[in-house]
C-alpha cells in the first residue's frame, strides 16, 4: 500500500557544494529554515525524496532517522486507521537514501483490540534498506486510573538554543536545519544526559502529521541529545529504534529527557523518556554502535 500527497521539493544543498569547491568550510547551524517546508517532498506519487532537512550529520547521501520512522509510521497509520498506533519499531539495515526510497505495508494480524503490521522500505536499486513493525491498539475509556508520576520539563522556563549536534560531517545542511530547539534551566546542548524541547517540521508540506508522526523526529535524537563525546571524537550511530507512545501528545513542542551508555566493547543503548507540554506521553529506546574517530 503506498498512499501518498504530491509536494514540492526546496534545496539548498548543491550551493553549499558550490562553496565547497573554492574551499570554504561551510558550518550549518540554524533553527528552522524558511528554505525548508517539509523533511520529504514526492515523486511519482511513490517515492519520498529527502529535502535538507532529512539529511542526517553521518552522510550527505543519508536521511536521519527521525523523519525516516515519521513517514513509516504515516504509511502504517494509513494501513490501520481505526487504532491508535502504540509501538513501532524500526530496524535500520542500510542508510536511507536522500535520493528516494519507497515504502510498502502488510497487516500481519487484525484483531478487535490488537492489529500488528510490517513495512519495508526500498531503495531505487529495489534492495531493501529498512523494516518496521507496528502494533496498534483499540482505544477504550476506562475512567480515571492511578499512573506514575515524575518530575516534567516546563517549557516556559526553556530558553532557546542550538541542537546538540551542531556541524555535521559532511559540512551541508543537515536535521539541524528542520527543528527548533529550547532548553530548561541547568540544560544545554552539551554532551552528557539531556533534556531538551523540540519543536519540527512536517513530513510532507502541505499535510498535518499525526501525533505519532509529530514524535518521531525527536525519538531518534535521544542518542545526539545525549552523546558522551562530539561527532569529530565518536560514532553512535543506532541501528534501530523503538518508540511507545502510550498517550497522543497534545502539544507542538516535545521533550526528550534522554540518557547514552556507552560500552569497551562498543555496543551502546540510549534511552529516552518523552514528554509533552502536560506530561509524560511515551518513551524511546536506540541500540548504538559506538566507535572513536580514528
Amino acid at each position: 500500500m503506498e498512499m501518498l500527497k504530491n509536494t514540492k521539493p526546496i534545496l539548498m544543498a548543491s550551493m553549499v557544494q558550490k562553496l565547497q569547491l573554492f574551499g570554504l568550510k561551510v558550518i550549518i547551524r540554524m533553527s528552522i529554515s524558511i528554505q525548508n517546508k517539509a523533511f520529504f517532498h514526492l515523486e511519482d506519487n511513490r517515492w519520498l525524496i529527502g529535502n535538507d532537512s532529512a539529511r542526517g550529520p553521518w552522510s550527505e547521501h543519508a536521511c536521519h532517522a527521525g523523519p525516516v520512522t515519521g513517514v513509516i509510521a504515516r504509511s502504517l497509520e494509513l494501513l490501520i486507521s481505526d487504532k491508535q498506533l502504540f509501538r513501532l519499531n524500526v530496524e535500520l539495515l542500510k542508510p536511507v537514501p536522500m535520493d528516494g526510497f519507497r515504502i510498502t505495508t502488510e497487516i500481519r494480524k487484525q484483531g478487535r483490540m490488537v492489529s500488528t503490521a510490517f513495512a519495508t522500505l526500498y531503495d531505487r536499486n529495489d534492495t531493501i534498506i529498512a523494516y518496521a513493525s507496528s502494533l496498534h491498539a483499540q482505544l477504550v475509556d476506562v475512567g480515571d486510573l492511578p499512573t506514575a508520576t515524575i518530575a516534567c520539563p516546563v517549557l516556559e522556563h526553556s530558553t532557546p538554543g542550538e541542537f546538540g549536534v551542531k556541524e555535521a560531517k559532511h559540512g551541508l545542511p543537515f536535521f539541524s536545519s528542520g527543528i527548533e530547539m529550547r532548553y530548561p534551566e541547568g540544560e544545554n546542548s552539551e554532551p552528557g544526559p539531556t533534556t531538551a524541547w523540540m519543536k519540527a517540521l512536517p513530513l510532507l508540506e502541505n499535510e498535518i502529521p499525526s501525533p505519532f508522526q509529530r514524535l518521531c523526529p525527536l525519538a531518534d535524537c535521544g542518542n545526539g541529545l545525549s552523546r558522551n563525546l562530539e561527532v569529530t571524537e565518536a560514532h553512535f550511530v543506532n541501528p534501530d529504534l523503538t518508540i511507545i507512545m502510550h498517550r497522543p501528545p497534545e502539544s507542538e513542542w516535545l521533550a526528550s529527557e534522554a540518557r547514552s551508555f556507552w560500552e569497551p566493547n562498543g555496543l551502546g543503548m540510549a534511552e529516552a523518556t518523552l514528554f509533552d507540554t502536560k506530561g509524560p506521553i511515551g518513551s524511546a529506546l536506540q541500540t548504538l554502535l559506538v566507535s572513536p574517530v580514528k
